[in-house]
């Protein structure tokens, strides 16, 4: 997968510069790879039955994330988004774990898979520049598909779960120069059924006209508390992009 995403990124930054000859183009594209470290996974499942596992922190795993940006006027735009995820860890549980229809003996290697994979629809508005400060404002749709497994004496067992978040949208940008900016982006919202934020910060790069650079951080931290899941995880990101304006 890191493969993929080198080689993509690398085709990107490589296009030519009549197919961006303007950075005021109504469509971009923007890929983003790094490497991410689970520092906290903990889960229960069911939620109202099942033995509370504190699975050891992962990583570094390979990820990334693809967005398309289309502005439809002068202050709104529309943007689609896919960030999926993918860690494993192994340890031996100090007591019998209760994981849905199994129970997984104390004292045995137990290997734990985790997948959470976040598609994303944002409507934003673009407010008017102050000086070297842009802002943005928006909504977010988010269709999360996740999977946490237990593989182990006496068999695997796998949870699934697919289903719908709100979420707000915020964006600050400062210009420091021409060719270089400073930006802080966020998806985020809480609630009494859980959580979730995905923030990043980064240091953005004007290569050319249309093409920019993009290196920076991603905090990815949320989870629900129902009768059917208990599910908190954190993730940290060190993160590299480049993004093509059409």
């Amino acid at each position: 997968m890191m493969k993929t995403a080198f080689f993509a990124l690398t085709a990107l930054s490589a296009v030519p510069a009549a197919h961006a000859a303007s950075s005021g183009g109504r469509l971009s594209l923007s890929l983003e790879a790094g490497p991410a470290w689970q520092t906290r996974n903990d889960f229960r499942i069911p939620g109202d039955g099942g033995t509370l596992v504190e699975a050891p922190a992962a990583g570094p795993v390979a990820a990334w994330r693809a967005t398309l940006t289309l502005d439809l006027g002068r202050h709104q735009s529309l943007r689609l988004l896919a960030a999926p995820l993918r860690t494993e860890a192994s340890f031996a549980p100090r007591e019998p774990v209760v994981f849905q229809e199994l129970v997984f003996p104390a004292g045995r290697p137990l290997d734990e898979r985790f997948v959470f994979d976040s598609y994303r629809l944002t409507w934003y508005w673009r407010f008017a520049n102050h000086g070297r400060w842009s802002f943005r404002l928006g909504a977010t749709a988010k269709l999360r598909s996740a999977e946490i497994s237990l593989s182990g004496e006496p068999g695997r067992s796998v949870k699934k779960n697919v289903g719908f978040v709100p979420l707000l949208y915020a964006y600050a940008r400062y210009q420091a120069t021409d060719r270089l900016a400073l930006e802080l982006e966020a998806d985020a919202l809480a609630a009494p059924q859980g959580r979730a934020e995905d923030v990043s910060l980064k240091a953005v790069l004007r290569l050319r006209a249309g093409v920019d650079l993009d290196l920076g951080y991603r905090f990815l931290e949320g989870g629900a508390d129902n009768d059917e899941v208990y599910t908190f995880a954190t993730v940290h990101y060190a993160v590299a992009g480049v993004r093509v304006r059409f």
